[in-house]
């Protein structure tokens, strides 16, 4: 749909017409990304202005310090829990149990993950066990 230049409302402010080329400029400039980079974007998560803004910041995040978790950006949260594959309440109690480092939160979940299949394996032999002796 062409965009309506009449119309300069909110809803108008919040997504990227990629069609205009005065838009393209204008939002390449705030996320300082190229036009192609920008138009790669919008394809990936939509014309939202946010959603795009929360993706640059995303890829922004996996290029700078990878060795430290910020929980208070909820973008971090996002990255790290899908990272791990935990929820993000397990996360932050990671965090807060073995600090702010991306590796001794990495070795918390490894060490938790096989002391859950020690657990599950010792189970399931108790059960045979209890199986033979009925």
């Amino acid at each position: 749909m062409a965009d309506d230049k009449k119309k300069r409302g909110a809803q108008d402010r919040a997504l990227i017409a990629l069609g205009e080329s005065y838009e393209v400029a204008y939002w390449s400039k705030k996320f300082k990304v190229t036009p192609a980079k920008l138009k790669a974007a919008v394809k990936k998560v939509g014309h939202s202005a946010k959603k795009v803004e929360a993706h640059f910041k995303e890829q922004r995040h996996m290029a700078a310090d990878r060795a430290r978790i910020a929980i208070s950006e909820p973008y971090e949260v996002r990255y790290w829990s899908k990272k791990f594959k935990v929820t993000p309440a397990r996360l932050k109690a990671a965090v807060a149990e073995v600090g702010h480092s991306s590796k001794k939160v990495g070795a918390y979940f490894a060490t938790k993950k096989k002391t859950a299949k020690k657990k599950k394996t010792v189970k399931k032999a108790a059960k045979k066990t209890k199986r033979k002796k009925s």
